[in-house]
C-alpha cells in the first residue's frame, strides 16, 4: 500500500499477536473468547485524536456534517466528533458539527437513510466514519450515496483498514490503523451483536466464534 494516506496510518505486522489479556480489564463474561487485546483503548483514544488534527487540517474552514456507518462505527464516530469539536474549539470561529446515521448493507446493495435531510449542501462538508474497511463496497456503496447530495466535500474517515489480497481499490481519506486480516471484536465492533461493549479491539478466539456462533 503506497499511499500518503496509508502511509499516516499506523501499520501493524501480521506477526503481531497482541498484548497479553491479563495486562488489561476486560468483561469477565468474555473469558476465553478473546485471544489478546489487540489495540489497547489507549492508544485507540491517541489515534482518533491525530486523525481529528488532520481532519480540521483539512476541512477546518466548512461546517462538517458527519454520516456515522451503523452498527460498528458508533463509537469511533462519536469520539472522533468529540475530538474535533474539542480542538477546534482552539480556533477563532469554532466549526458546526451535525451527526446523522446511516445502515448500510453492501451485500444487499441497501442503503436506508430515509429519515436524513441535509440543508445547503453546498456549504458543508460530509464526514463518513467506518470502524472497518475491509474490501471497500459497502465504503463504495457510500460514496455513491452522499453524492448525490451534491456537498462542498467527501471525506472518509475509517479507524481500521484490514490489509487482505484484493482489498479495498479507494482508501479511505483517514485511516487510524492499517491491520492483518484477522477477526478483531471490541470497540463497538461485534460477532453476531457479542463483544460490541469491550473498550479495547481484541482479536476474537475460536473457543469465541463458537461459542456465539448462530
Amino acid at each position: 500500500m503506497d499511499d500518503r494516506r496509508t502511509d499516516q496510518a499506523v501499520e501493524i505486522a501480521d506477526d503481531w499477536a497482541g498484548y497479553a489479556l491479563e495486562l488489561f480489564t476486560y468483561p469477565d463474561h468474555y473469558h476465553g473468547d478473546v485471544e489478546s487485546v489487540y489495540i489497547p483503548h489507549g492508544v485507540i483514544m491517541n489515534r482518533i485524536e491525530c486523525l481529528a488534527r488532520d481532519i480540521l487540517d483539512d476541512l477546518g474552514h466548512d461546517n462538517l456534517m458527519v454520516l456515522c456507518v451503523l452498527k460498528g462505527g458508533y463509537k469511533f464516530c462519536a469520539d472522533l466528533v468529540d475530538s474535533v469539536k474539542a480542538q477546534s474549539r482552539s480556533f477563532d470561529h469554532p466549526i458546526t458539527t451535525r451527526v446523522e446515521f446511516i445502515r448500510l448493507k453492501s451485500y444487499l446493495n441497501d442503503c436506508s437513510t430515509e429519515d436524513l435531510h441535509i440543508i445547503g449542501p453546498e456549504d458543508l462538508s460530509m464526514l463518513t466514519g467506518k470502524a472497518i474497511v475491509d474490501t471497500g463496497r459497502t465504503m463504495k456503496m457510500l460514496l455513491q450515496h452522499v453524492e448525490k447530495f451534491q456537498p462542498r466535500t467527501v471525506r472518509v474517515a475509517s479507524l481500521l483498514l484490514k490489509r487482505i489480497p484484493g482489498g479495498a481499490m479507494t482508501l479511505p481519506d483517514y485511516i487510524g490503523f492499517i491491520i492483518p486480516n484477522r477477526f478483531v471484536v471490541g470497540y463497538a465492533l461485534d460477532y453476531n451483536e457479542y463483544f460490541r461493549d469491550l473498550n479495547h479491539i481484541c482479536v476474537i478466539s475460536e473457543t469465541g466464534k463458537l461459542k456465539y456462533k448462530l
